[in-house]
């Protein structure tokens, strides 16, 4: 018996497989639980490209030996085929039903060791690792096993991985074309500590005989010397980032500034300097994993993924290109040349490109279905609203699930924030506040609720497994619909409020608004003469002519 594998629609996409590498995509989070307010171990996760996400869930199963799993490509085209294993777990979205939840940036590293022949790409190896592993350490075990023996197709990966206890970045590149395997290392983040990574490689020197906190692949040093990757003659200690993807300022600039930013909002005390993600000669790359300065909420993980540098030298809501109503959105591609120079926005963790982002919870204090919430939102983070799915669903809210990028229709979640969060550019700092008010009453009541509602699955857990499922799913379901809706109203109601440049008032009178002052002046800074009027001439008396 054949059973073809579901590709998940996540960030690299039909998108980047046209069009090619994307390495200022994505930025992952991850929270220890000794680093959690709560407990729990978070990751999160922006999903960045052009592309209409479609959510998906796939339910336990059960297999005959000898049963084949087919790889197939974005069109249906198998590639080849691995074996099948006896049981497969639930998957919604990015978690399974043991909380065990994967994330992912790439970061490309060196192109020559991109290997076409290899069967699985990495969100292939996401989709079996959640199928097929209970724990972190499990989903490194089963994606690099994979990797062993049907080779590895992508270019440079890190992975976010975690279950109820700990949290891992697993970073792989190929060993080239017609190579064997992969080349990659595992690092378990110390508890009470945070990580992230934005599509750069991040973890340098590591420990080679912890295998309680690090594993690696057995060719990961003598490949890069092989290579000319590394030379260990002048005692300079091994760096898989350094090794296999080697840093430019361009990457520093679209990368390590989102590394930069979260570790200054959580640890401020340590007082980060910005010199790296410039491109400061002799400055120290930022490290892999920090200790905040406070236990980080959920609220407060949310929070981070919300983020243009507000506040910083680099504030993208500041400047004459932010436009007259400070928005922090800039159009692709973010670099350009001018007169032979080469210059560039900034990138940020929001970003009008991100098609769903997740904050995830996994909590070993409860029962699995219960401790793990997908906290799932699409578009803009800034602008969305993260909506909890538990992970022992068995049904999807459809308004996530359905829609076309090709077609805009009010029926598909993905398109209604999107109309939103694209409507407001047009007057940025009026709608953006009334925006947020939305999302913040709507995300604090579902924070919460969150207690009560888990206390009432508890006890149903307790005496009848099957009701929890409907319990959980008959929730998360009605809320995403209902934020969905009343998302539609937000829009509606912006449309009609802002329409045509004017602002109506709580009579529904347009009024003017007057261009920002400082704006106004940057504009007669740059054509001084275009705009001026004429004075007025000073009328002369008749009596005065007539002297």
């Amino acid at each position: 018996m054949k059973k073809q594998l579901l590709v998940w629609t996540i960030c690299l996409c039909i998108y980047v497989l046209v069009n090619g590498s994307q390495s200022d995509a994505c930025t992952s989070l991850l929270v220890t639980k000794g680093a959690s307010e709560d407990g729990s171990t978070m990751i999160t996760y922006t999903c960045d490209a052009e592309f209409h996400p479609h959510l998906d869930y796939f339910p336990a199963a059960d297999y005959e030996p000898g049963d084949s799993l087919e790889i197939t490509d974005w069109q249906g085209n198998v590639r080849g085929k691995i074996k099948q294993v006896p049981h497969t777990y639930a998957v919604v979205g990015m978690m399974n039903e043991h909380q065990l939840v994967i994330g992912e940036t790439t970061f490309d590293g060196r192109e020559e060791l991109r290997d076409s022949t290899g069967l699985l790409h990495y969100w292939d190896l996401m989709e079996l690792a959640l199928q097929r592993a209970r724990t972190a350490r499990e989903a490194i075990v089963v994606m690099t096993d994979l990797v062993a023996e049907y080779g590895y197709r992508s270019s440079g990966e890190s992975f976010s991985i975690a279950d109820t206890k700990e949290g891992w970045i697993l970073e792989m590149i190929g060993p080239g074309p017609s190579g064997k395997g992969a080349v990659w290392v595992a690092v378990k983040i110390p508890d009470g500590y945070i990580s992230c990574h934005a599509n750069k490689a991040r973890v340098g020197e590591f420990p080679l005989d912890d295998p309680e906190n690090c594993l690696y692949s057995e060719n990961i040093i003598s490949f890069a010397v092989d290579r000319g990757y590394y030379d260990p003659d002048p005692g300079k200690p091994f760096r898989f980032c350094e090794a296999y993807c080697p840093s430019t300022p361009k990457d520093e600039r679209f990368t390590d500034t989102r590394v930069w930013s979260i570790f200054r909002r959580t640890a401020p005390s340590k007082n980060f300097s910005a010199d790296y993600h410039r491109a400061v000669e002799g400055a120290e790359p930022y490290p892999l994993w920090i200790k905040p300065d406070r236990k980080l909420s959920l609220a407060d993980v949310f929070a981070l993924m919300r983020d243009h540098y507000e506040g910083t030298d680099f504030d993208m809501t500041k400047g004459v290109d932010a436009g007259p109503y400070g928005t922090p959105n800039r159009w692709r591609p973010l670099d350009w040349m001018i007169d032979s120079v080469e210059y560039a926005w900034e990138r940020p963790i929001s970003t009008q490109q991100t098609a769903f982002s997740f904050v995830s919870q996994s909590r070993s204090w409860l029962p699995d279905p219960v401790g793990g919430v997908y906290w799932y939102g699409v578009d803009d983070t800034y602008t969305t609203c993260y909506i909890p799915l538990y992970c022992g669903i068995n049904t999807l809210p459809k308004s996530f699930t359905v829609g076309s990028i090709r077609k805009f229709s009010w029926e598909s979640a993905w398109w209604v924030f999107n109309f939103v969060a694209n409507f407001a550019n047009l007057k940025y700092s009026y709608m953006l506040p009334e925006i947020l008010s939305v999302q913040s009453d709507i995300e604090e009541t579902f924070l919460a609720l969150q207690p009560f509602v888990e206390k009432t699955a508890v006890d149903i857990s307790k005496s009848d497994t099957e009701l929890i499922t409907h319990y959980l799913t008959d929730y998360s379901v009605t809320q995403a619909e209902l934020v969905v809706s009343r998302w539609r109203e937000l829009g509606e109601y912006l449309i009609t409020k802002y329409n045509d440049g004017y602002v109506k008032d709580e009579n529904g009178r347009p009024q003017e608004k007057a261009y920002p002052e400082t704006w106004l002046r940057e504009v007669v800074k740059s054509r001084p003469d275009q705009f001026r009027l004429p004075e007025k001439k000073e009328e002369i008396p008749e009596s005065k002519l007539m002297d």
